[in-house]
């Protein structure tokens, strides 16, 4: 099975949905609270189906337009995923992966709050919503050869995140494995 790839503009549009306000009914338990769903179209198809194994990797790669900004790829994530929920996709058949790659100061946000503030002297905008995607099940990795490039010490990473050899390593191992990337 071949690997789907997205494109930029797909990318663009999902990140729009996380600037949405949520349409979910008052008291429903989102999977990452606080963020919004896709906003309904009636009469729409390709709705998300509770039957499908939905196995996506989601690549982040680029840094916000302003480095106090939460990273766009994760409020797209965290969209998608009150979406499947919504739609009653069950948690077995949600299988979602962050890569976090890229040797640019956007990288810094794996690093745990204290060691991003003590490097760039304000806090890690990211460490909230990258804790709420890890509990509402995602699978976060980074990059080991951009942990070297940025010279980031292993002891400074966000616990809430896993270090891989190389992101290139785990993308194929993923895609060869059924994974649609995304980014």
């Amino acid at each position: 099975m071949k690997a789907a790839t997205i494109g930029l503009s797909a990318i663009v549009a999902i990140a729009a949905l996380s600037f949405m306000p949520a349409h979910a009914e008052e008291g429903s338990d989102l999977l990452v609270p606080g963020m919004p769903v896709a906003t309904d179209i009636p009469n729409a198809h390709e709705l998300p189906d509770p039957n499908t194994n939905y196995k996506v990797v989601f690549s982040i790669n680029r840094d916000p337009e302003n480095p106090d900004d939460v990273n766009p790829m994760f409020n797209a994530m965290a969209t998608y995923l009150n979406t499947l929920g919504k739609y009653g996709v069950p948690p077995e058949h949600r299988n979602i992966v962050a890569v976090i790659h890229h040797r640019t100061e956007g990288f810094d946000i794996v690093m745990t709050n204290e060691a991003y503030k003590k490097r760039h002297g304000r806090d890690n905008p990211n460490i909230e919503i990258i804790h709420k995607l890890k509990q509402a099940g995602v699978d976060i990795r980074l990059c080991g050869q951009g942990l070297v490039g940025r010279e980031i010490d292993a002891k400074d990473v966000n616990p809430d995140i896993q270090i891989d050899l190389w992101a290139m390593t785990t993308m194929i191992n993923l895609m060869l494995n059924g994974y649609a990337r995304i980014g």
